[in-house]
This record gives structure tokens, C-alpha cells and sequence, in this order.
């Protein structure tokens, strides 16, 4: 017998479409989630555009604007080059689109599916480097802005929680380790695409052109082809389904606030939990980006010639020496994205044993120590130290993003976690201002009032670590969600119903459904097809790293 189609069959994109036939493996799924996470991660890699396109019209040296033009002027110049400030604010618009469109779209997301979600992250982040492309063709700074920023940053958004609820309701007896695989894809995008990116400007560079917009549609290209393979590998559990023989956590685990009841999206935001995990976040992230943008100049200021065997402070060292140091620097910087990927999955796994509560205490107490004790080892010239205290914060730094969504899971319940982590988004993008602005302000005041640059750090060293404290507060201050907040059997139903779950489309007529049953090599396969550009990524980053201790 047949199943008797009863309606419209459903387009390719549609969620039903997205549900898993008995046989097929869950381990197919991080695979397509660390494709997506692998390019739109090459937005921390965008620095590798910044110095060839401040000579886009020079070539070999800027063409500075009059000093008269007005800031709309330069904006629509085309016979003047762009400053590295103003090409900055295409990174800062990443991460606010990041979070504004993971907030505003995350429940269409959860009714529509990751494929579908997928789809249009692949088309705003490649599409995004198209209209690039073109602002760099015909020297038009609003069009990067548009182009990468905004439609790049809303494919960002929804690439980023595509696959969070996915792998959550896949891996629910490891629900930090499956976000962890995914999530620490997006901080590896940067290792594979800034070296691309790097050899491709070279590739492309002639007398007249500096190669940028070649490599922008190049990268869009190949970026589509990835994004839309991780797409269309997404799929949905079976509404029921568990790993065999696994069973829910019983009352009184000290890893679950709660068990396997879920909160409507339109109550979670409200609740005093949601924000206190915001503030968590927020803390958490404000502390790590402001060390990865000061990461290189902090190194280098507080050793200065002693990373290259010279007894001098920064300021006596000749250009040459400079551009030494810079390339140690840039290894250092390499090393802190190691931890960063790292630490994504380690400390997402290692909150399936201890608890998300127990990571974050892990994380902001530590933290405290390390960031404090940095003026010290700076002081004391202890270089190994110095750079150990660092990895491990960034190891953290990662760790926050990864545990996050499971920690979400454990409160929320899996049935609209995406999108409660989406609206959770915005933290990331109110970090991404505070951060940066926070340590660069003060490190300029500091050398505007004499300080040395070796302790220009040494105050926001002190305040980051103030704000660590601030956030092993709110987490402890968070409690389970009240019963009283749960779905209802009825709600749950609604929503299952308005996120097609029970299959409208198709009545089956007792008959066995068919199977998707995957073989050894797909998974394989599928893990090759993105563990052979991450780790020509992490070799290319290690041996930068190693010119640090030669």
C-alpha cells in the first residue's frame, strides 16, 4: 500500500520536507551545521580586507580625500580612498545585524525550519559579498556597507541559530557538545577565509587593481556552494524521538532547570531568567572581544623588543624591528583563534557533565583571576605565562557562545529554543559596541595622560575583570522557570500545528514509512568535506603561531 496524498506536495524548502525517515544518522547533521558556521565566520577574518582596500584607488599608497569633503562626501567619492575607520563600521554592522535579525526572525526560523533558514543565510551572506563586489568596482563605500554589513549581517543572524534547536532536539543527551560542534565552526570561518582571502587579493592584484572585488566574488561563490550543501543536509527529528536507550533527566539532576516542559517564546523574553542569562552573555562576551581587538597592539606594546631578542621598549624600536614583532604578533593573534574554536566545543561538552551553570561559574571566576593577574606577568616579562593566560580566556571567550544555547535548552525547553536564543543574540551585538569601546577609550586616555604604553592595559585589565564579577552574580541569581509559565498540552499542540510537526500534507494509510538509511561512508564523507579546509586552516595558523617562540 501507499500513502495517499491528500494536499499539495510540499516544496523542497518546506519544514515537513526536513523531517528524518527512520535510519538516517544524527551525525549528519553537525557536518552541515559547521558548513554554514565555517564561511559566515569569515566576518572576524574581514581585517584581511581593511589595508588593500585604503589604497583601492592609489594602488601602492592612499589617496587621501580633501581635508574640506564632508563625511557624505567621502562616502560617495570615487576619486579619493577610503579610510580603515570607515571601512570598520562594516564589522560593527555585522554583529548589530547579527543580533537584531537572530532576534526579529527567530520564531519565523522555528515555524519555517533551518533548510529554509539555511537557504536565505546563503543568499543574504553571498549576495552581500556580490553587492560588495560591485561597491568596490565603482568605489561606492555605501554599497560595502549595505552589501556586507546589513545583508551580510542578516544572513549572519540567521545562519548563526539555523541550526541550533536542530542539533539540540538531535543531541539531547549532549546538548552542549552538539552546539558546540556547530557554533565552534564560527570562530574557525576566519582561519579558512582570511588566508583564502589573502592569496586570492594576491592572485588578482595588477598595476590598476588591488584584486579585492575578484576575491569578493569569488568567495561569494564558493560560500554559496557550502552554505547551500549545509542547508539542504539539515533534517528534523521524528516529533518523539530519542537515541536509543537514552531517558530525560529525572527531578533534582544539577544539570537540567528544567525538564520536559517548554516556555512559549512570547513568555521566555519576559521572564527575570531570560535576562539574567542576557547579562550573563553580554558580561562574558563584553570581556572577550575587547581583548581580541587589543589582542595584537597589546602584545607588542608591552614587550616591544623582547619578543624579538632586544632590550627596547616599543617606541626605540626602528621600522624594520616593528614589522618583527608585528609578525610574532600576528601568530599570537592566530593562537588566540585556536582556543577560541576550542574552547567552543570543549567547555559546550563539559557542561553536559557538570552543569551550564557550573561552566559559567568556571568561566567568570577564573576569568577574574586571569584578567587580573595580566598587569602582573606584563610587569614581570613572563611571556609563556602571558600568552597561556590569554588562550584560556579566549578558550572562555568561545565556551560562552556554545554553552549558551543548552543552557537556554535546560530553562526553555527545545520546542522554541531557537528562537529564545536568537532574541538572546542581542547581547552578543550590545557586547560587540560595548567592548571595543570600552578598552580602546580608555587605552587612548591612558596615553594621552602620559602613561607608558607597556601599562596602558593595566586599568581595563582591572575593569574587565570587575565586570566578570558582575556577571558570576547574575548567574548565580538564576533560577528554574516557574511551572506556572510552562505550554500547556493544548499550546504545545497549537504550536506543533503551526510549525507543521504532524505532517499536514501527507496521510499515511498503514503503511510503513520509508527509510533514509545512511551508511558508514556518508558521515564520513560528510565530516571530510569540512575538516579538510578547517584544518588546512588550523596548519596555516600554527605555523604562524610558531614564529612566537623561535
Amino acid at each position: 500500500m501507499t500513502a495517499t496524498l491528500v494536499a499539495k506536495s510540499p516544496g523542497l524548502l518546506a519544514r515537513e520536507r526536513t523531517i528524518a525517515k527512520p535510519g538516517f544518522s544524527r551525525w549528519l547533521v553537525p557536518p552541515s551545521a559547521l558548513a554554514i558556521h565555517l564561511c559566515i565566520g569569515m566576518a572576524y577574518g574581514f581585517s584581511v580586507f581593511w589595508l588593500p582596500l585604503s589604497r583601492a584607488i592609489g594602488i601602492t599608497q592612499p589617496v587621501a580625500c580633501p581635508t574640506d569633503m564632508s563625511f557624505i562626501g567621502q562616502v560617495f567619492a570615487t576619486s579619493c580612498d577610503w579610510k580603515i575607520s570607515q571601512l570598520g563600521w562594516m564589522f560593527t554592522l555585522f554583529f548589530i545585524f547579527l543580533g537584531s535579525s537572530a532576534a526579529l526572525w527567530g520564531g519565523w526560523l522555528e515555524r519555517a525550519g533551518p533548510r529554509k533558514a539555511g537557504v536565505v543565510a546563503a543568499l543574504c551572506w553571498s549576495g552581500g559579498l556580490a553587492i560588495s563586489s560591485i561597491g568596490v568596482l565603482v568605489h561606492q563605500l555605501w554599497l560595502l556597507w549595505l552589501g556586507s554589513g546589513v545583508i551580510g549581517g542578516i544572513g549572519l543572524g540567521l545562519g548563526y541559530i539555523s541550526p541550533v534547536s536542530t542539533l539540540i532536539k538531535w543531541f539531547p543527551d549532549r546538548r552542549g557538545m552538539a552546539t558546540g560542534m556547530a557554533i565552534m565552526g564560527f570562530g574557525g570561518g576566519a582561519m579558512i577565509g582570511a588566508p583564502m582571502a589573502d592569496m586570492l587579493m594576491k592572485h588578482f592584484a595588477t598595476p590598476t587593481s588591488v584584486g579585492v572585488w575578484q576575491t569578493f566574488l569569488v568567495l561569494a561563490a564558493v560560500y554559496f556552494v557550502f552554505m547551500m550543501g549545509g542547508a539542504m543536509g539539515y533534517r528534523l527529528p521524528p516529533d518523539g524521538w530519542s537515541p536509543p536507550g537514552w531517558t530525560p533527566d529525572k527531578a533534582g539532576s544539577r544539570r537540567a532547570l528544567m525538564m520536559d516542559r517548554h516556555v512559549h517564546l512570547d513568555v521566555a523574553w519576559k521572564t527575570r531568567q531570560f535576562w539574567l542569562v542576557w547579562a550573563v552573555l553580554c558580561l562574558n562576551v563584553t570581556a572577550g572581544i575587547g581583548i581580541i581587538g587589543m589582542a595584537s597592539p597589546m602584545l607588542q606594546e608591552v614587550f616591544g623588543g623582547k619578543l624579538i631578542g632586544v632590550n627596547l621598549g616599543f617606541n626605540d624600536l626602528t621600522a624594520a624591528q616593528k614589522g618583527q614583532i608585528a609578525a610574532v604578533a600576528a601568530g599570537f593573534t592566530g593562537l588566540l583563534s585556536l582556543f577560541n574554536i576550542g574552547g567552543r566545543f570543549f567547555w559546550a561538552s563539559l557542561s553536559d557533565r557538570v552543569g551550564r551553570k557550573m561552566t559559567y561559574y568556571t568561566f567568570f571566576l577564573l576569568g577574574f583571576g586571569l584578567y587580573a593577574s595580566i598587569p602582573w606577568l606584563a610587569r614581570t616579562s613572563a611571556l609563556p605565562l602571558f600568552v597561556g593566560a590569554f588562550c584560556i580566556i579566549l578558550s572562555m571567550y568561545g565556551g560562552g557562545f556554545s554553552t549558551v544555547p543548552a543552557y537556554l535548552a535546560d530553562m526553555f525547553g527545545t520546542k522554541m529554543v531557537g528562537a529564545i536564543h536568537g532574541r538572546l543574540m542581542t547581547a552578543w551585538g550590545t557586547a560587540g559596541v560595548l567592548g571595543p569601546v570600552l578598552v580602546n577609550y580608555i587605552r587612548e586616555y591612558q596615553l594621552d595622560h602620559g602613561v607608558a604604553r607597556s601599562d596602558a592595559y593595566n586599568i581595563t585589565m582591572y575593569i574587565l575583570s570587575g565586570l566578570l564579577l558582575l556577571g558570576f552574580l547574575c548567574n548565580w541569581l538564576v533560577r528554574p522557570v516557574s511551572e506556572t509559565l510552562h505550554m500547556s498540552p493544548e499550546e504545545a499542540a497549537e504550536e506543533k500545528k503551526a510549525a507543521d510537526d504532524t505532517h499536514p500534507h501527507f496521510i499515511q494509510d498503514n503503511v510503513a514509512v520509508a527509510h533514509e538509511v545512511t551508511r558508514n561512508w556518508e558521515v564520513a564523507a560528510a565530516w571530510l568535506v569540512v575538516w579538510i579546509p578547517l584544518g588546512w586552516g588550523i596548519w596555516i595558523t600554527l605555523q604562524k603561531a610558531f614564529t612566537m617562540f623561535r
